[in-house]
């Protein structure tokens, strides 16, 4: 459906396109304003500025004054932006709209209920219960001859309710997560203040920052930047990515930057973007089916097969039992109103059979014990954006985490510092660091710290200075702020001439830069120390001269470096050149000739907590590997600290890890806990051996649009909130709100808390399935008779499939949870134990049921002409307590206290009090429906007692091993 959809984009555009094109040779000059628009005081509307965009018209766009000319249209300003004047904003949403687009419409209740009654075999005993109405009416009159069909449309209302119920409750909570998985903030000037703000607030005349990995939020019109690359695959289904600047200004909403870094100005919003027009088109549809779903189906469609077959033979041998008996008595050509209902009665038993034999609450439960734990998932700070996921998650072997910001606070300051050759300590040094340094040397520092940098200061509306950027550049500027560089008088003093942002796979940034004095050009770069260094052949010397990287000066910053690493610090070096003979925008910046003129060291303090977690995770079997874009040394520190690199354990770097030959990988990678200094394919290739050639279940943490390929190789991918991008959160499984890895262990939990309350919920119904089927089967042929009627059936099935899910599909997880080792790809889903649980408390049960048939009469003194009657009621109370007491023994499937921790979950208790309430309105009250007839208190002692005895019987069979 995806494809279809992406396919039907795509040819939207193109012939929106082609439309555009064909009528663009009308003149811009044929523009008139609309009247309401210019009262308001703008100069142009909002389907003049959707046009421009749409068309990509560059005709229109310099007949309305080019990109500042529109922002004047608009009445906003390309360096402050909107004025945040209330009635300025509200007025402008009414003219231009607002940026949401259109959602379908919630389906109501009463649809759930119709898609319920769809069901093939309630519609079956829908026919059932309209003959038995008539047939009984006719022979018996109202309202006795009413109560067998009135009976099953009871049940089957029960059924239908109760199914939809379920079903719109998990529709709206699902609505309630889609809502939270489209939350982004984006950063924006207005009122000449750079804040954040909600996409959903964006109006018309809005300035936006893009950078690497964000999504485009509306459609709008480049206004400055450098190296700005844009996919429009999900827009246009080209993979050919997009080169934007002034000469191709356009921005298109729901695409995303690939490269660069730019502000942007909204011209058009919400349902009037080329996005929010095409998606009105579609239609969206839910979650994929998950694997255990699938797999479930199948199990379910197996069994219902032999319901069905059993039915068959139990509706022949009832049948055939009449037969014989009207034959023997010379009856056989003569039919009476009872002996119709009594053969439609044992029709209605046959499909009832069918209806208990199918377990549709198998899916049923793996759906709600996956909304239940999504749900509490986002109270523990993770977005669950594929159901898939939570169960996936469950059987997890490997996780590979980023370091920054996952393992660490991603609050980053610079303690120490090797400038100008001299290796100083500034968080003790502070404010007076900049007396120790040569003046030449700071003047250098803080123009490369304010020019080529990705961050910003600004002060924002309370008149305090504010950094902005990722947390590497943020503990940069403020270094640069300590050595008393001013950021805008810095950043005015130069024109930029080229930008390169960081990239991973070079691991450095660079910008050059025009002087003031005499036009020279010089570059600036900055990234992980070793590759920067070995860029240099010069280094700023403590009395701030530049003078030639000899052997002893390498050797002597690269210790550093290693000292820097070792104290777990994150590395980086500052370096610039002079640009000599001219140079071209179009050309890269230099990778070699700079001059080296310090490096900083960054710490990045490990989360509380952390260690405690993959402590938890190894006494879980599983194993949590490091993989990061840092410094070997620095990584191997952190590493240790977190307890994830061991004594027998590898730490090996990126350019290492690729050179090794397929027989190496097979030997190495098991022992890899550290892979530092890594590309996005090293990340990428490790993810896929462990997945194919060592058949791991593997969870990769990422927040960078380069994490992408790895989130989607894993078999779940888990993106960071706070700190990654769009790209990456649209490639993961999980979205991980706090970057915490504390938080991804409760969601392995979780996982595993899914995985466990659906095995529960399948050894509960495969044994009241054995049990009814047996019963009712083996009655019906050696008897004649089925104890279990059609109503008494369908009670039965709503205790197993609904209020059975409900109760077992919907356990909190446990701390025992992390001390079992994790059931990886090939773990049979029912177990032997599983399988040991079911058929001993099958037998149990089937006997028990059998010597009442066989004895039950004599043992209880039933005589009379209700005797049949009082002791099938018997057996229905006895089956239906040993379903309660069975309910309670499958909360554990090995451990013999099942009372543990029952109390707090409510949902558990609700609904074995509910079963326990209705059981006895049935008995003592729904007689002539239920077929059932009141029990004396002997009788209804000894029915509980029977359910109770299961109890110790399921305790003993947990003691056998298997």
């Amino acid at each position: 459906m995806r494809r279809t959809n992406q396919e039907k984009l795509r040819i939207a555009v193109l012939v929106s396109k082609a439309a555009f094109q064909f009528i663009s040779g009308v003149s811009p000059s044929d523009y008139t304003v609309p009247e309401e628009v210019k009262a308001a005081g703008y100069e142009i509307c909002a389907d003049e500025l959707g046009s421009i965009v749409e068309s990509h018209d560059v005709k229109k766009l310099k007949f309305h004054g080019g990109v500042e000319g529109l922002a004047g249209k608009l009445k906003a300003s390309s360096t402050d932006g909107l004025s945040t004047e209330a009635v300025q904003l509200s007025q402008r949403q009414e003219l231009f709209g607002i940026n949401k687009f259109a959602e379908s419409e919630m389906r109501g209740f009463w649809v759930f209920v119709w898609e319920a009654l769809q069901d093939m075999t309630l519609m079956i005993l829908g026919v059932c219960a309209f003959v038995s109405l008539i047939v009984g009416i006719a022979t018996e009159g109202w309202p006795k001859g009413s109560h067998d069909g009135l009976g099953i449309v009871a049940s089957i209302l029960l059924v239908v309710f109760v199914t939809a119920t379920s079903d719109y409750r998990q529709s709206l909570q699902f609505r309630d997560l889609d809502k939270e998985k489209k939350k982004i903030t984006v950063q924006v000037t207005r009122n000449g203040f750079r804040q954040k703000l909600s996409i959903y607030d964006l109006l018309p005349g809005d300035i936006v920052h893009l950078a690497i990995g964000d999504q485009v939020p509306a459609d709008g019109l480049f206004l400055s930047g450098f190296s700005v690359v844009i996919d429009e695959s999900s827009l246009t289904g080209e993979s050919e990515p997009v080169m934007v600047n002034t000469q191709n200004p356009f921005l298109m909403s729901g695409t995303k930057v690939q490269d660069g870094s730019c502000k942007m100005l909204i011209t058009t919003v919400g349902m009037r973007t080329q996005w929010g027009k095409l998606m009105a088109t579609l239609t969206e549809g839910g979650d994929d089916e998950t694997p255990l779903q699938v797999k479930l189906n199948g199990v379910a469609t197996i069994i219902g097969k032999i319901g069905l077959f059993f039915a068959v033979v139990t509706f022949a041998v009832l049948v055939q039992g009449m037969f014989m008996r009207k034959l023997s008595t010379g009856t056989h050509w003569i039919w009476s109103g009872d002996e119709a209902l009594e053969l439609l009665e044992y029709f209605a038993i046959a499909v009832t059979i069918v209806v208990v034999a199918v377990p549709e609450g198998l899916p049923l439960a793996v759906t709600l014990s996956l909304a239940f734990a999504m749900k509490k998932m986002m109270n523990d700070k993770a977005l669950v954006r594929h159901l898939a996921a939570c169960e996936t998650m469950g059987s997890a072997t490997t996780i590979c985490s980023d370091k920054t910001g996952t393992l660490t606070t991603n609050h980053m300051t610079v303690v120490k510092s090797c400038i100008c050759m001299n290796v100083q300590d500034v968080a003790n040094k502070g404010s007076s660091l900049q007396s120790d340094i040569p003046e030449s040397a700071v003047k250098l520092l803080i123009q490369s710290i304010f020019n080529n940098t990705g961050g910003e200061v600004v002060v924002n509306k309370h008149g305090k200075t504010e950094l902005l950027g990722t947390p590497t550049e943020t503990a940069i500027l403020e270094l640069g702020l300590s050595l008393g560089g001013k950021f805008q008088e810095e950043r005015k003093s130069y024109k930029v001439i080229k930008v390169e942002p960081f990239n991973s796979t070079k691991k450095r940034m660079g910008v050059v830069i025009e002087l003031p004095e005499g036009g020279r050009l010089r570059a600036h770069t900055k990234g992980a120390s070793e590759i920067v260094l070995a860029a240099c052949d010069k280094v700023v010397n403590s009395s701030g001269e530049v003078v030639p990287l000899d052997e002893e000066s390498i050797k002597y910053l690269n210790t550093t470096i290693n000292e820097f690493a070792n104290e777990a610090l994150r590395t980086l070096c500052l370096a610039y050149m002079d640009i000599e003979g001219g140079f071209s925008p179009d050309e890269a910046i230099p990778s070699s000739g700079f001059t080296c003129v310090g490096i900083v060291g960054i710490k990045d303090p490990v989360r509380p907590g952390v260690k405690e977690s993959v402590e938890l995770c190894r006494r879980a079997g599983i194993t949590v590997r490091m993989v990061t874009g840092d410094n070997i040394n620095t990584a191997k520190a952190i590493a240790r600290e977190c307890g994830i690199l061991t004594d027998d354990g590898i730490a090996i770097e990126g350019p290492v890890f690729r050179e090794k030959n397929q027989e190496e990988l097979l030997e190495l990678i098991p022992k890899i806990q550290v892979m530092a200094r890594s590309s996005p394919m090293d990340k990428h290739t490790l993810v896929k051996q462990l997945r194919t050639t060592f058949d791991e279940v593997v969870a990769v943490t990422g927040d960078g649009t380069n994490d992408a390929p790895a989130l989607h190789e894993a078999d779940i991918g888990l993106a960071m909130g706070i700190a990654g991008t769009e790209v990456a959160k649209e490639s993961a499984d999980v979205i991980i709100l706090d970057d915490n890895f504390s938080t991804i262990v409760t969601v392995a939990r979780w996982g595993r808390s899914v995985y466990i309350n659906i095995q529960k919920f399948v050894q509960f119904q495969l044994t009241v399935n054995v049990v009814a089927l047996v019963v009712n089967f083996s009655s019906a042929c050696l008897t004649g008779s089925a104890p279990l009627t059609a109503v008494q059936l369908l009670w039965v099935n709503m205790i197993m499939d609904t209020l059975g899910a409900l109760a077992l599909a919907t356990e909190p997880p446990n701390d025992e949870l992390m001390k079992r080792l994790p059931v990886g790809r090939r773990g049979n889903f029912i177990t032997n134990a599983m399988w040991r649980n079911i058929l001993g408390q099958a037998v149990y049960q089937f006997i028990v049921i059998w010597i009442l048939q066989a004895k039950g009469k004599s043992m209880f003194g039933l005589e009379g002409p209700d005797s049949t009657l009082m002791l099938n009621t018997l057996i229905f109370n006895c089956f239906v307590f040993c379903q309660v007491f069975n309910e309670i023994s499958s909360r554990e499937m090995e451990e013999i206290d099942v009372f543990k921790g029952m109390l707090d979950n409510y949902v558990f208790v609700v609904v074995i009090g509910a079963t326990v309430f209705f059981q006895i309105i049935i008995i003592e009250f729904l007689g002539t429906f239920a077929s059932t007839t009141p029990l004396t208190i002997v009788q209804w002692i000894f029915s509980i007692l029977v359910g109770f005895l299961g109890m110790p019987i399921a305790a003993g069979l947990k003691t056998i091993p298997v």
